[in-house]
């Protein structure tokens, strides 16, 4: 029973939403200040936000009460977030994107097998039942917090190792913080290795992909009316497709809320400008690429700032040296095989920076990623559409089998 003394520091969800802001200042001050952040592509929500779980974390070890925040105000940022996308998707995108959508696919069934078998060594090499290591490779990397916290009690109770589940949510925090940190560099390299740029857009300028923000200017402002306008709009898509969420739930299909609604702003912005040609669509607009960067920072920012960091204590041998490892790999595959598979141009450049974000860590980071390269170096709007689909759709389904694949090992 805990006493007034031991209970957590719990943060409501207003006063979290409040402190991610300003830890996005923070971040934008940082990088302002850190040349090494600017010259990495290092998102200001990224630097901000592990400054402040090092400060949480003092607070932790300095008070002996662990931290909690609220944190449902990060989860509606994400849902807005990426109808962002859907509303800013063209389909001549969508269907440009098919079939580089299947080879990203591919290429990243096969990493996730390699992830797979490094956590397994990394496991076995420190004498722990090899089907814990899922916990340290696709469970807690690809899968995120909700998949360990998942498994882990799963796996505690058949192989007996009690710390499982502990484990694997310390694993999935210290894969977001490789993956916030680890795209800008590998964008960097690629970029400066093969003398890479954004190829030269003709005709129609493409919509702001994700939270590429465009300058607004004194012929093109964000005013008043077009950001009620793409708040109107986000907020009809989300509607739409929360209701289609639970619809495919009554059936038995389980998808995380952002994809339907990303899927409902596709669908209405390839639909409803043309059915009514005098509408005022906000898609590719600067309030809305406003609102996405706000969005997308913000959700980021709470993300890291409330990482549990003094979970990573309990198991600091293994899982130093299977996250070490589990980083080398995948800095290998993105440039020796994501790279080079994915056309060894700019958009497989931002694709490969996105990629070490969601492999590592969640979609939100590899957003992130591609959005501070595409800010620097300039847009690949393809990458936005494509990226998301695939970590949303089709890896969680592949993760399951690999998962009970690897626990039925032995057992």
């Amino acid at each position: 029973m805990e006493t007034a003394g031991d209970a957590p520091i719990l943060i409501d969800a207003f006063s979290a939403f409040t402190i991610g802001i300003v830890v996005y200042f923070l971040g934008e001050r940082l990088t302002s200040r850190v040349s090494f952040l600017r010259a990495y592509s290092i998102p200001e929500p990224v630097s901000g936000g592990l400054f402040a779980a090092l400060v949480v974390l003092a607070v932790v070890l300095f008070t002996g009460r662990e931290v909690t925040f609220d944190l449902t105000v990060r989860d509606a940022l994400l849902v807005f977030f990426f109808t962002t996308i859907g509303l800013n998707a063209r389909l001549s995108d969508l269907v440009a994107g098919g079939p580089v959508l299947v080879l990203l696919l591919v290429v990243t069934v096969g990493y996730m097998v390699v992830q797979t078998v490094v956590g397994v060594l990394g496991a076995a090499v420190w004498g722990l039942p090899p089907q814990v290591g899922v916990l340290m490779g696709t469970a807690s990397l690809v899968g995120g917090h909700g998949t360990s916290i998942a498994w882990g009690p799963v796996i505690a109770e058949r192989f007996g190792y009690a710390g499982a589940a502990e484990l694997g949510i310390a694993s999935a925090t210290m894969g977001l913080i490789l993956a916030s940190v680890l795209g800008g560099p590998i964008a960097t390299h690629l970029i400066a290795r093969h003398k890479l740029a954004p190829a030269p857009t003709d005709g129609e300028q493409p919509p702001a992909e994700g939270a590429q923000t465009e300058v607004a200017t004194a012929a093109d402002p964000v005013t008043n009316q077009g950001l009620l306008r793409s708040i109107f709009w986000l907020n009809v898509a989300i509607i739409l497709g929360i209701s289609a969420q639970e619809g495919l739930e009554e059936l038995g299909v389980m998808l995380p809320s952002f994809v339907p609604c990303l899927l409902v702003g596709v669908l209405l912005s390839n639909t409803l400008p043309r059915v009514f040609p005098r509408i005022t669509w906000p898609a590719g607009s600067p309030a809305m690429a406003l609102v996405a960067e706000f969005c997308l920072s913000v959700f980021l920012a709470m993300s890291l700032m409330s990482m549990s960091l003094w979970t990573l204590a309990e198991s600091v041998g293994v899982l130093a040296t299977t996250m070490a490892l589990q980083a080398v790999v995948a800095t290998i595959f993105i440039i020796v095989v994501v790279f080079r598979v994915m056309g060894r141009d700019y958009f497989a450049v931002v694709l490969s920076a996105g990629f070490a974000g969601f492999a590592l860590g969640a979609t939100p980071t590899a957003i992130a990623n591609m959005t501070a390269v595409t800010q620097r170096y300039g847009p690949a709007p393809l990458a936005f559409v494509v990226l998301p689909l695939v970590a949303a759709f089709f890896v969680d389904l592949v993760n399951s089998v690999l998962i009970q694949t690897t626990i039925s090992l032995g057992s």
